[in-house]
């Protein structure tokens, strides 16, 4: 997400020195066109924004999913020793 941050307000500079450039130095020269691109940049951040958000959110959906697997596992795990130990000692009773 930092970089994002990063990228985010590196091409906002760029922008806002090209549009600085292109008014001539003059900002009474602002016209309909700079706010139709203004607006289309501000589209195009929030679908790329969504879409990235959306990734994030699946992987760490994902991860957490995983992360529970393992910890349901690892009882199960436990679990199986327990029983393996009490009829290894059954085991023994009755040999004796």
């Amino acid at each position: 997400m930092k970089s994002l941050l990063i990228t985010g307000i590196t091409l906002l500079c760029i922008s806002a020195l090209l549009f600085y450039f292109s008014t001539g130095y003059n900002f009474e020269e602002v016209q309909p066109s700079h706010f139709m691109g203004v607006l289309g940049g501000i589209g195009i951040g929030l679908i790329i924004g969504g879409i990235v958000g959306y990734v994030s959110k699946g992987s760490s959906v994902k991860a957490e999913q995983k992360r529970k697997e393992f910890l349901k596992l690892q009882q199960e795990k436990i679990e199986l020793e327990k029983q393996a130990a009490e009829l290894a000692q059954q085991q023994i009773k009755d040999n004796n």
